[in-house]
């Protein structure tokens, strides 16, 4: 299974896999699995933290790279392909940062792991976290 996290997927992961639900977190923890976490996850993380909305242990110029590793996970960047399919989706979704994560997924091929109703709402297929 390839997956791609959605942000908040991805914090939950890190910080607190109890909020996962039991499905999500065996398919995130399974080594067999390929996980990923995309640029733009990256992206909205430290602007969240820059903005104070947001608290992660240190730096997240630091700490999120190493929690990436940590976890077995994979960086997923962003592709002009990526950024050109945000494009071709409907708008369903306000939100710059998941619409690019389901564009990726799409692309990609991937999973997209989240609980956000609109964005299950895209031709993509979920995991619901």
């Amino acid at each position: 299974m390839r997956v791609l996290l959605d942000t908040h997927a991805f914090l939950w992961a890190a910080s607190a896999p109890e909020e996962l639900r039991d499905e999500a977190r065996a398919a995130i923890e399974n080594r067999e699995n390929e996980i990923f976490v995309s640029a733009a996850a990256a992206w909205e993380i430290v602007i969240k933290v820059g903005l104070g909305k947001l608290a992660v242990p240190g730096d997240p110029a630091v700490w999120l790279p190493a929690r990436v590793r940590s976890l077995g996970f994979a960086f997923l960047p962003i592709e002009v392909s990526h950024a050109l399919a945000v494009g071709a989706l409907p708008k369903i979704h306000s939100d710059p940062f998941d619409r690019m994560m389901i564009a990726q997924a799409q692309s990609e091929g991937l999973i997209f792991a989240t609980r956000d109703p609109e964005s299950r709402k895209y031709p993509v297929r979920t995991l619901v976290v």
